[in-house]
């Protein structure tokens, strides 16, 4: 049975032998929930990279460019990163690039595993399916916040350890607490993380109509995967039949 594991951070992936592994990236508030998003509605894929001048750059491929910090969009990008924005026609058959605080960096510490995909609670079956298909161990790579341990990501790698307990054999004490916090938590995600750091943090800003929509769970049947330099979007076999 292969096994599953829960990184709490991507500070601490040098823990972790990520070969063989296939890691799922999660970053709930908001980068992989708009990346699920962004490709559910059109695009055709997403380059993740990791700093503003970068991303910036790839306008001159004509590329579409989304960049946020701490929470805000960026100067002179397209986007920022609501899922709301990734609903547009503007996005349909275009190539974005994205940069954000936690989540694209995230994916790209992760570049060394078997495969890399992204996991968010609006594609949570879906990714599950996925990695039912491919029975390999896997990794749950919280982005977190600025390296440090965040609640929403967990409760994402615990509803996933929730989805795959048949099939899947848990690693170490991370993936247990991980699923605790879930099982607290899953009759009301929204009420449980009221007070989380982040959802402070985007409350300020006043994006509320965010929150609420990254915490549905199965909007969209597609799995961001890296192929290459490019984000693209899978649909497991299962969902399709």
């Amino acid at each position: 049975m292969p096994l599953l594991d829960v990184c709490f951070s991507p500070e601490l992936i040098h823990l972790y032998d990520l070969k063989g592994r296939i890691v799922v990236v999660v970053d709930i508030l908001r980068a992989t929930s708009s990346m699920v998003t962004g490709l559910a509605h059109g695009l055709e894929k997403i380059v993740p990279v990791s700093n503003l001048d970068e991303c910036k750059s790839y306008s001159q491929q004509g590329y579409l460019t989304a960049a946020e910090r701490d929470g805000k969009m960026a100067l002179d990008f397209d986007f920022g990163n609501s899922p709301f924005s990734y609903m547009a026609d503007l996005v349909k058959n275009r190539t974005l690039a994205m940069t954000t605080t936690n989540g694209t960096r995230a994916i790209r510490l992760s570049a060394e595993a078997d495969k890399v995909v992204v996991g968010a609670f609006l594609n949570l079956s879906s990714v599950a399916a996925y990695l039912q298909e491919q029975q390999k161990d896997v990794l749950i790579v919280c982005a977190g916040w600025k390296g440090k341990f965040n609640l929403e990501d967990t409760l994402f790698a615990g509803a996933l350890a929730h989805k795959l307990q048949d099939s899947f054999e848990s690693e170490n004490d991370a993936t247990l607490a991980s699923w605790h916090l879930y099982e607290t938590a899953t009759n009301d995600l929204a009420g449980f993380l009221s007070k989380a750091s982040h959802v402070q943090r985007l409350k300020n800003l006043d994006i509320h109509k965010d929150i609420t929509f990254c915490l549905q769970q199965d909007v969209y049947d597609i799995v961001p995967i890296m192929e290459g330099d490019f984000l693209v979007p899978y649909i497991p076999e299962v969902i399709k039949n």
